[in-house]
């Protein structure tokens, strides 16, 4: 289930809280610093010549509230930087995989792996901590609305 939705207008800003999430097949949220080209790592995606396909990004509430159980650090809504906070769903298990959020149908690509800039955002040192656990990159296969309380389904 869909627990939280979160989005950034530009790089470095914190992430917005929101009920919904409007998502462009094959580009991303709209009003996010991604779907604008202006994410962190959009001139290191270009320089490299990679062609793009994180659209959208998953991450597990279980991750949060492990964090602050085993280790003390609290996340925000949203503090993991990713768009989509998910509650009792095995992101791993999408990999490969295309599924339906609300009437919006993705693919799992691959695991995000967490970076530096977290750390750099929250002030913290989280990355050892989120190895296989930093979230899901997503495909999104078609454009629609994703709300939060949204059912994340198997397709």
């Amino acid at each position: 289930m869909v627990g939280g939705l979160h989005y950034a207008p530009r790089a470095m800003l914190p992430m917005l809280s929101v009920d919904a999430l409007e998502v462009e097949q094959g580009k991303g949220v709209v009003g996010d610093r991604y779907y604008k080209g202006t994410g962190h790592l959009v001139e290191i995606v270009e320089q490299l010549g990679i062609k793009d396909d994180r659209h959208l990004t998953l991450f597990e509430q279980e991750t949060v509230d492990a964090l602050a159980r085993d280790h003390g650090i609290t996340l925000g809504k949203g503090v993991h930087r990713r768009n989509v906070t998910t509650i009792g769903v095995a992101l791993e298990h999408l990999i490969g995989r295309r599924f339906q959020i609300g009437d919006v149908v993705l693919e799992g690509r691959k695991s995000a792996q967490p970076c530096k800039h977290l750390e750099d955002v929250i002030g913290q040192p989280v990355t050892h901590l989120l190895i296989n656990r930093g979230g899901l990159h997503c495909r999104l296969l078609s454009s629609g609305t994703i709300r939060v309380g949204d059912m994340i389904k198997p397709l």
